[in-house]
């Protein structure tokens, strides 16, 4: 069968596969064997998921490799790669791309393993790829238009949480830090918050995916702290009910 789409997300927690069927979603997850590379676990993943057997007229993978942003003025392509390997070392064995944010007046440059690209190209030929916080960072700077106060964005996933903000139609802030507790996480968000200077009383801070406490930890200083719900932004759509899927994921579907 030809469908339209697959997604395939990519990140060290595991391969989550997706394709919308006559509007309804299907997801899947593939659990990752840490014994083997990533393009071994994606050869074993083409062989047994089911989502995998059918072809498809696009694939897009979302991929949680470090991303490097820039001002879209200041990008250069010839220098991309050079300036990826300089500011993310360790990364000999991947190949470098990038994906223009146009709303964001930003690009986002990141990373893909040389053999994980290769699996893919011999299965489905021509794949696309972007950062799988691409479609949250869209999505919360349509948010920050709405009221008249600065606001801080922090969205969990896979151990990680991504800190931005906004102002003047660009990027004010972004950086991902490694978490696995609320006071790890209220101690990165506070302190992103002192270096931009926010007022406690009246900017707002804005929690996508949230872990467990924080909401009331983070309340002891800043007052304003809204926990991100798809289910009731999105009215209850269909993609938002599946159990599993990640925000940045449903995202892509409900754009």
């Amino acid at each position: 069968m030809n469908r339209q789409r697959l997604i395939i997300r990519i990140s060290r927690d595991g391969i989550a596969l997706s394709t919308s069927d006559e509007g309804k979603v299907r997801y899947e997850r593939y659990p990752m064997n840490t014994g083997i590379s990533l393009a071994a676990n994606m050869r074993e993943a083409l062989r047994t998921q089911l989502l995998l057997q059918d072809d498809y007229e696009k694939v897009l993978v979302l991929t949680d490799s470090p991303v490097l942003t820039l001002p879209v003025n200041t990008f250069r392509e010839e220098e991309r790669d050079q300036l990826y390997h300089y500011t993310f070392t360790r990364q000999e064995q991947m190949v470098v791309m990038h994906a223009i944010l146009p709303d964001l007046n930003a690009v986002a440059v990141f990373a893909v393993q040389k053999d994980l690209r290769q699996v893919l190209a011999d299965r489905f030929g021509s794949v696309s790829y972007q950062p799988l916080m691409s479609s949250v960072w869209r999505h919360m700077y349509q948010k920050s238009f709405t009221g008249q106060h600065a606001k801080l964005y922090a969205y969990f996933h896979d151990r990680k949480m991504e800190v931005f903000s906004f102002e003047h139609n660009r990027f004010k802030f972004q950086n991902t830090y490694s978490v696995t507790t609320a006071d790890d996480a209220l101690f990165f968000i506070l302190s992103v918050w002192k270096q931009l200077g926010m007022d406690s009383q009246n900017d707002e801070l804005h929690l996508a995916s949230q872990m467990p406490e924080l909401k009331d930890r983070a309340l002891e200083f800043v007052k304003r702290v809204f926990v991100n719900s798809p289910t009731g932004e999105f009215n209850r759509a269909p993609v938002t009910l599946i159990d599993g899927m990640p925000y940045d994921t449903m995202l892509v579907y409900l754009k």
